[in-house]
C-alpha cells in the first residue's frame, strides 16, 4: 500500500513512542515506586511509674516509648516532645502527620487489671488529616497497629503473670486483660465534605493553571495582531498583565464558586480560598505569559510539559517522594507552592498560616511581571527593525 511507503507513517511510530516515554516519565515516573519514610510524628511519654505490689516500679510508657523509635522497620521519624499541647501546637504548624500520646496513668492502669476494680488506660492517637491525606492516612495505621500489638502483648504477659499467682482470673479482670490499652482516635484539621478526600487544593491549582495558560495564550496573540508604535510595545505589556490579572480574580471567583455550588466542596473560608486562588492564578499568568513574550509559541510545550510533570506530586507528602523527584521537580515547581498554600488556607485556618507560600507566590509574579514589562522591549526593537527594512522599498 502507498501508505507504508511513506516516511512520515513509519516515523509516526517514533513519535508516539517519544511522546510515551515523556508524558510516562512525567505522570509515572516520579510517583511510580515511592516508598514512605521518616514520617514525622510526635511522641509524648507522659506516664508516671506506678509501685509494683511486690516492690520495684513499673514505667510501660518508657519502654512502649523506646521500643517504638527503635523499631527501624517503621517509615516514621519519631519526635519527643513533652505534652500533649506542644505535640498539638506542633500539628497546627503542619510540623508533624499525627501524634502518639501515652498518658500519665499507663502503668497505674495497668496495674489496676489485676485489681477487683480494672481501670484501663487511654491512649490517643491524633491524626493531622489536612497537612496530607495520604501521609495522614499511613501514620493514622500505624499508631492503631503499633498500639494494637502493644495492648495483646500487655494483655498476654499480665495474664501470665496474674493466673501463676493466683491459679484463677475473675471474669471482669479477664475482660479487661482482652484490652488493657483503650485507643482513642481525633482526627485534627479535617479536609471537610467533598474536598476530594483531602485532594482539592491540587484539583483547583490544576483548574488555574489551565484557566491561567488559555488565558496567557489568548492575549499573547492578541498582542501580536496590531501593528505598533515602539513606545505602545511597553504599554501593550503593562495592559496584558492588568487584563490577565484582572481576568485571574473572576475566574478564581468563579472556580470557588463552581465547587461550592456544583459539587458540594465544604469551604471554612471561602474569601480566603478565593483570594489565595487570585494570587496563585496571577501568578501562573505572568510566569506563563513572560514565557511566551519571551520565548514566543514553542514556550507552550513547556509549560505543558511543566503541568504534566507537577500535577501528580502536588497531592503526595515529600515523604513518599524519591529522592530524586523531590530535587529535581518538587523542590522548584510552582505548582507545588500554590497546592501546599492553599491546603493551609482550606485547612489551618487561612491567609495567615500560609505566608511562606504566598510570599513565593507574591516573589514569582513579581519576578515575572518584571520579565513581561521588559518584554516589552523586545517587542520595540522588533517594531523599529521591520520599520527599517521598509524604508528602503518605501524611497527607492
Amino acid at each position: 500500500m502507498e501508505l507504508f511507503k511513506q516516511k512520515l507513517a513509519w516515523f509516526s511510530l517514533g513519535i508516539v513512542l517519544i511522546v510515551l516515554v515523556v508524558f510516562g516519565a512525567a505522570l509515572m515516573g516520579s510517583v511510580a515506586g515511592s516508598k514512605p519514610k521518616n514520617l514525622p510524628v510526635a511522641l509524648v511519654v507522659e506516664d508516671q511509674p506506678a509501685q509494683m505490689p511486690g516492690g520495684g516500679a513499673l514505667a510501660v510508657g518508657e519502654d512502649l516509648g523506646g521500643k517504638l523509635e527503635s523499631n527501624t522497620a517503621l517509615p516514621v521519624a519519631w519526635v519527643r516532645v513533652d505534652s500533649e499541647e506542644e505535640a498539638r501546637t506542633g500539628l497546627n504548624n503542619r510540623e508533624y502527620y499525627g501524634a502518639l500520646v501515652l498518658p500519665a496513668d499507663l502503668s497505674r492502669g495497668l496495674l489496676s487489671l489485676a485489681t477487683p476494680e480494672p481501670k484501663p488506660a487511654t491512649v490517643t492517637v491524633l491524626v493531622n488529616e489536612g497537612m496530607n491525606t495520604q501521609a495522614s492516612a499511613l501514620v493514622r495505621q500505624i499508631l492503631n497497629q503499633a498500639m494494637n500489638r502493644a495492648s495483646a502483648e500487655l494483655g498476654g504477659q499480665l495474664l501470665k503473670q496474674i493466673g501463676q499467682k493466683t491459679g484463677q482470673i475473675p471474669v471482669g479482670t479477664a475482660q479487661a486483660l482482652l484490652a488493657p490499652l483503650i485507643v482513642k482516635e481525633e482526627i485534627v484539621h479535617p479536609v471537610g465534605v467533598n474536598n476530594a478526600a483531602g485532594n482539592a487544593p491540587g484539583i483547583l491549582v490544576q483548574l488555574m493553571w489551565v484557566g491561567s495558560l488559555a488565558t496567557a495564550a489568548i492575549l499573547f496573540l492578541a498582542s501580536r495582531k496590531p501593528v505598533l508604535a515602539a513606545a505602545k510595545k511597553w504599554a501593550m505589556a503593562g495592559a496584558q498583565a492588568a487584563f490577565g490579572a484582572a481576568i485571574a480574580g473572576a475566574t478564581s471567583g468563579f472556580v470557588v464558586w463552581m465547587a461550592a455550588s456544583w459539587y458540594g466542596m465544604e469551604l471554612a473560608s471561602a474569601g480566603a480560598v478565593w483570594l489565595f486562588l487570585w494570587l496563585i492564578g496571577a501568578a501562573f499568568f505572568l510566569l506563563q505569559s513572560a514565557l511566551l513574550n519571551w520565548i514566543g509559541v514553542p514556550a507552550m510545550a513547556l509549560l505543558v510539559l511543566l503541568m504534566f510533570f507537577s500535577m501528580p506530586l502536588l497531592n503526595m507528602a515529600p515523604e513518599l517522594l524519591s529522592q530524586g523527584t523531590k530535587d529535581w521537580i518538587y523542590s522548584w515547581t510552582p505548582m507545588r507552592y500554590a497546592a501546599v498554600g492553599l491546603r493551609e488556607v482550606m485547612y489551618f485556618g487561612g491567609w495567615d498560616t500560609a505566608d511562606r507560600n504566598a510570599t513565593v507566590l507574591w516573589s514569582i509574579a513579581g519576578a515575572f511581571l518584571v520579565l513581561l514589562l521588559a518584554s516589552g522591549s523586545k517587542k520595540a526593537k522588533a517594531a523599529k527593525e521591520k520599520l527599517d527594512v521598509a524604508a528602503p522599498a518605501m524611497n527607492p
